[in-house]
């Protein structure tokens, strides 16, 4: 079992103090308001802008997170209009009923998993949002024929996926919109796109926003995880350390197959000794030396970490839900 506290205490110094001890370059100079990647003011006004004409709110979220992360600034933005919350990543992370309990409490009385990547589930979203606007007052929209929705969310939980996907479904016609495994490819509020033509459904696009302020530091791992946060902000080393503490506490041992340990270990070096092994990860370092410099072959920790977390991010290590 790993050491909880250590590795808590670890990753708490870090984002806390904003430096590892011993390193000088503090994280807190590349600002940690920077983790929202400045979308959070701008992209708040421009979605606040377009929501006067958007009938529903769809917020995708990762099912790695149903329950940490969630925007409290973009919940209270949802307003009085009918919501559906769509739960991504179905294909990595295992759903548990109890968080569908919490959901309902916290009033996400409509939720929908799904594998944008494959479209499993997708074709449920539009039907669904048809029947909550139908049953919901629509105001000055209450004419229309069409019906327009916002899509919103933290960075990186496949926003853009979705639409692209309800249009593969819907309009046998390809991507409207870029994706990407790093947070932040979305920058600003798009014109509005057209995923249905039986009903008219037309999405808009969100930028990722994070709260200016998380909750406590375990959230900001996860989210880090969860490519929420770019991976520099807070180190892939601390990272790694913290999903192989997560791993061990949920008994998920892939990782000892997938790269010959030969048992469990809470030890993060040791581990990525052997990532580092198994893939080959390998950098020249210059060693100085009684007769000149040597060019000698070492194990590259840093890229093992990474690769430590693509594997995780690509479901290679079992399906994780970390809440």
């Amino acid at each position: 079992v790993p050491d909880e506290h250590r590795v808590l205490c670890r990753v708490t110094w870090v984002l806390w103090c904003g430096t590892e001890r011993g390193n000088t370059s503090s994280l807190k100079a590349r600002s940690v308001a920077r983790f929202g990647h400045g979308a959070f003011p701008q992209g708040l006004r421009q979605m606040r802008a377009s929501l006067r004409r958007a009938d529903c709110l769809v917020e995708v979220h990762d099912l790695h997170i149903p329950l940490s992360g969630r925007n409290p600034v973009l919940q209270e933005v949802l307003g009085i209009r009918p919501h559906l919350l769509v739960l991504n990543k179905m294909d990595l992370a295992d759903p548990r009923q109890q968080v569908l309990e919490q959901l309902r409490q916290q009033g996400c009385s409509h939720v929908v998993f799904t594998d944008c990547q494959r479209d499993s589930n997708v074709k449920k979203i539009v039907p669904l949002v048809a029947k909550l606007v139908s049953s919901s007052p629509r105001y000055h929209r209450a004419e229309s024929t069409e019906y327009s929705i916002m899509v919103i969310g933290v960075p990186n939980v496949g926003k853009s996926s979705l639409i692209n996907s309800l249009r593969r479904l819907h309009l046998k016609k390809g991507k409207a919109t870029a994706v990407g495994g790093e947070p932040g490819v979305t920058r600003v509020v798009l014109t509005r796109i057209q995923v249905c033509e039986t009903p008219l459904v037309y999405l808009v696009d969100t930028p990722g926003v994070l709260p200016p302020k998380l909750a406590d530091m375990e959230t900001g791992m996860k989210l880090a995880l969860c490519g929420a946060i770019r991976d520099h902000l807070v180190g892939e080393d601390i990272m790694a350390d913290y999903l192989l503490y997560v791993l061990n506490r949920q008994q998920q041992f892939g990782y000892m197959e997938r790269y010959g340990l030969p048992e469990a270990s809470d030890n993060i070096r040791h581990v990525l000794k052997y990532v580092a092994v198994t893939l080959g990860k390998m950098q020249k370092v210059k060693v100085l030396t009684g007769t000149g410099n040597v060019n000698m072959m070492m194990l590259n920790y840093s890229a093992a970490a990474y690769e430590f977390l693509r594997a995780f991010r690509a479901g290679h290590l079992g399906r994780l839900t970390l809440d």
